[in-house]
């Protein structure tokens, strides 16, 4: 289930606190989004029908819900981007950001300590 930037935008509020109604999404970003309520209804119904998302009635509004957790947004993310610009490959990715000296010296340290974790496995 591919997700959109923009639909992002909307689970990333509702991974913060759910459920939550259209116009409670609308008045956290809307204004920064430039959106309406038209736009985040859209949103909505997209993930909707992507199963990302559950609506219960609440009186005569509905109250949004993440069926799509964030971890598993970001794992489904990340191996695209690894498999689209790497070949599937993390070494390449990590020299990338090496490269273009991006790494900062607490990213080193991440990435170290990670690496010994694995070979002590």
């Amino acid at each position: 289930m591919a997700i959109s930037e923009a639909e992002s935008v909307v689970m990333e509020v509702l991974w913060r606190a759910s459920p939550r109604s259209a116009e409670e999404i609308l008045a956290e970003v809307g204004p920064a989004q430039d959106w309406q309520e038209g736009t985040v209804k859209s949103l909505l119904n997209r993930l909707l029908r992507k199963k990302a998302v559950k609506a219960e009635k609440d009186g005569r509004r509905y109250l949004y819900t993440p069926l799509l957790s964030r971890e598993k947004y970001v794992s489904q993310e990340s191996k695209g981007l690894l498999d689209r610009l790497f070949d599937g490959r993390v070494a390449p990715l990590v020299a990338h950001f090496s490269e273009q000296r991006k790494l900062t010296k607490k990213d080193i340290a991440e990435l170290r300590k990670l690496l010994k974790e694995l070979d002590d496995e």
